[in-house]
């Protein structure tokens, strides 16, 4: 099993706030990495530093054992790394197919007809294919999540950073997201998932990263990463499923 992803002692501060103090780990070809947190830990700076939209203050990041600390977010999106973000924003005025071509084309630099293939693969992956000739800004919470998860797999992924997908769906919503992002897992993309609704989480990762303060405090089994203490004292009134 081949390292997709290593983080080397990543920081990064804006004035005194420290959002990545020191962090390091590495994931897996195939795994599924769990990362939690509270709010303000970092966890969305972590995706920003990993795919180039933030520059660390120190530390390196490898992708696929290439140092890619100093490449353009572009590079990385072409290179393997493509993200869904918490808060859905498709161009609403656009049909789901064409938000989908914009990713292929632009995200993974696909020609036309490649593009063309990889959409329709990926809206068959998100179940979206029906809708793909609906305006984006019509669809349903659920169906934009769906769409952010159709995007970042137009890109061809090796990676994919998923940010809070699950937050505010339905329970019933919630396990057709997981039956989805299961499904994408099986095609061999490795994953890293950032979400505050755990039973989600534990249902998909083979580990799990607890981080706050921009520090990571936790790693690994995620049975084991839930019962310890300190894990139970940093999520102090948020109810856990295990």
């Amino acid at each position: 099993m081949s390292t997709v992803l290593k983080l080397q002692n990543v920081s990064k501060a804006f004035g005194a706030v420290k959002v990545s103090d020191e962090l390091s780990y590495e994931l897996q070809s195939g795994e599924a990495l769990g990362v939690i947190g509270p709010n303000g830990a970092g966890k969305t700076s972590m995706f920003n530093l990993i795919t180039g939209a933030l520059s660390p203050d120190a530390g390196s990041i490898w992708f696929n054992g290439v140092d890619v600390t100093g490449m353009s977010a572009a590079m990385r999106c072409r290179s393997g790394i493509a993200r869904s973000f918490q808060i859905p924003q498709p161009f609403g005025a656009m049909t789901v197919f064409e938000n989908a071509l914009v990713a292929a084309t632009h995200g993974a630099g696909l020609s036309k007809s490649q593009a063309n293939e990889q959409c329709l693969v990926a809206l068959e992956q998100t179940g979206l294919l029906a809708k793909a000739n609906l305006l984006a800004g019509n669809l349903t919470l659920l169906e934009r999540k769906r769409l952010e998860l159709t995007r970042a797999l137009c890109a061809k992924p090796k990676l994919l950073l998923l940010d809070e997908i699950a937050g505010g769906l339905t329970e019933k919503e919630c396990h057709a997201l997981v039956d989805t992002i299961k499904d994408i897992r099986s095609t061999g993309i490795s994953i890293i998932w950032i979400e505050h609704i755990v039973h989600a989480l534990l249902a998909v990762v083979d580990r799990l990263v607890v981080i706050d303060f921009g520090r990571k405090i936790a790693e690994g089994e995620p049975k084991a990463i839930m019962d310890s203490q300190q894990v139970k004292e940093i999520y102090m009134g948020i109810e856990v499923d295990g």
